[in-house]
């Protein structure tokens, strides 16, 4: 087998600035959107760039333009007229744009409908909220369609289909997503835009407020540190009849995890091994070879998963075959669509002897949305030095996908984890299978209690463990942690571990690209 190229598996997302070169497609997807009503002009366009360019954003996936937001800014006035689409947006010129106004105003969203399911609104409200706390603004104001109105305008008046949309009974493709996103429905508008059939010229005013807003201040400066949200899954492990089937697994607690709004979704190690259920038995190594073979599909289903539900994914770990050598590799598949991969370092007795795994080289440091997090695998994290060599490149977060069978083996994994967690300011989340897989050798059981551990000192949990599931059970816990808070305790914790190494006595050593480092 070939050894794979990652970036024939990326989906390039990229989320940035429209320019006047995505005008021709911009309209064909306003069209499919919209259809029936007239698209925006070139030089409609070309005045919102000019005006406002940070507030024209789009979607771009694999060079194609998937979605877009527009906006501007004005000075909010309780008495405007919102209700007037075309004065409050200048008829889609937004030439009344106000850069010292305190509102960010909306004026339209839209994701083609080839991308929809893909949570890419989202994506363009967090961008909008983004800009809003940029520029210091109180509030984001829009004016929303209520686009599935029309299937029961016959029925219900505007203000009972909108109640009913609150109240989860029906569902909006508009509405809903925007009471997802934390908007808060102000008030119905008529004839916002008489051209809309679907919505039948309704729109519902809505605003979002921007608790960063410093009354006062010209602009938010400083980027103000958010949680970072962990969904750790504890994954049963049973027979399977088909990689589908282990697909729709997967997507159960990759969705689940997004809808919790989380940034990471961490699998365990070596949890594709449930895919050898499917295929013909064979001797542990032939085996292991076998499982190696759906790399292509594991790579393919991870990116679109991490793209779909816009949730960064450490794909647990698979066999991969590269120049005939076998190894255990744990993929990031970032929400953006890139991915990075991190190769076992030691390999356990029992993977060398059943499997014939052989060793990666090199500790890794992933760039994400989040900052920088490192992945070590299972056994991996019984050795300190490569926590220290993953801290030493600013890693945060240490993620630990783990396959243990026994509690003595789990405990291994658990104590050590806590240990790296006190000796290098991090938080570390380790995430393992329950359940058995009868007849597939080395994999038949599993015993697991994953959890996300912390430093232990006042600030953080008083058992320094933030959150962990019952043991043995199928499950997922979800957790917030706080990056700042461990840059903090480095630097003026009751302890400084890090700080307070005797160099002049020891130190770690290690080879990296063939040249000699040290800690």
């Amino acid at each position: 087998m070939e050894t794979l190229d990652l970036k024939d598996f990326e989906w390039k997302t990229v989320i940035r600035n429209l320019t006047i070169d995505d005008f021709d497609q911009l309209v064909e997807m306003q069209s499919r959107c919209f259809p029936g009503m007239n698209p925006w002009s070139r030089e409609h366009i070309e005045s919102q760039i000019k005006t406002f360019p940070d507030g024209q954003i789009c979607i771009e996936i694999d060079g194609k333009l998937a979605a877009s937001s527009s906006s501007l800014i004005v000075d909010y006035n309780p008495n405007m007229a919102w209700h007037n689409w075309s004065a409050v947006a200048d008829n889609g010129y937004i030439r009344n744009h106000n850069p010292k106004g305190d509102t960010l105003y909306g004026i339209e969203i839209m994701v083609d409908p080839e991308f929809r399911g893909m949570r890419l609104s989202r994506r363009l409200y967090d961008a909008r909220k983004e800009v809003c706390r940029h520029y210091n603004l109180s509030r984001i104001i829009i004016g929303g369609r209520i686009p599935g109105y029309h299937n029961h305008a016959d029925s219900l008046s505007a203000r009972e289909y909108i109640e009913k949309v609150i109240e989860r009974a029906l569902f909006d493709p508009v509405l809903t997503a925007q009471l997802a996103n934390g908007f808060a429905l102000q008030g119905l508008i008529p004839n916002y835009f008489p051209g809309d059939e679907a919505s039948r010229g309704y729109a519902t005013f809505l605003e979002w407020l921007n608790l960063d807003y410093q009354r006062g201040a010209k602009r938010r400066y400083h980027h103000v540190v958010e949680p970072i949200r962990l969904a750790v899954v504890q994954y049963e492990m049973r027979p399977v009849k088909d990689f589908s089937e282990f697909a729709t697994q997967c997507e159960f607690f990759i969705d689940v995890a997004s809808d919790y709004k989380s940034d990471f979704v961490v699998f365990p190690e070596l949890f594709t091994t449930q895919l050898l259920s499917c295929v013909a038995g064979s001797r542990p190594g032939q085996a292991a070879r076998r499982l190696a073979e759906f790399t292509p599909q594991y790579l393919d289903l991870f990116t679109e998963m991490a793209v779909k539900h816009n949730v960064n994914i450490i794909g647990g770990s698979q066999f991969v075959i590269e120049d005939e050598t076998l190894y255990n590799v744990s993929y990031l598949f970032r929400r953006d669509g890139t991915l990075g991969k991190q190769y076992k370092i030691h390999i356990t007795p029992s993977e060398r002897k059943w499997w014939g795994v052989s060793p990666g080289d090199k500790v890794e440091v992933f760039d994400t949305d989040c900052g920088k997090i490192s992945i070590l695998v299972c056994y991996d994290i019984e050795f300190p030095e490569l926590v220290r060599i993953a801290a030493q490149k600013d890693a945060g977060i240490v993620f630990v996908p783990f396959n243990t069978d026994t509690r003595q083996g789990y405990l291994r994994i658990r104590h050590c984890a806590l240990a790296r967690c006190v000796e290098n300011h991090v938080y570390v989340a380790v995430s393992g299978c329950t359940g058995n897989l009868p007849f597939v050798e080395n994999s038949d059981l599993h015993y697991a209690q994953s959890a996300i551990f912390t430093p232990a000192d006042a600030e953080f949990a008083r058992d320094a463990i933030a959150a962990e599931c019952n043991p043995n059970i199928e499950t997922m816990i979800i957790h917030d942690v706080d990056v700042e808070q461990l840059r903090r305790h480095r630097e003026s914790g009751n302890v400084q571990n890090w700080n307070d190494r005797r160099r002049d006595l020891y130190k770690v050593v290690y080879m990296e690209d063939g040249a000699e480092r040290e800690i």
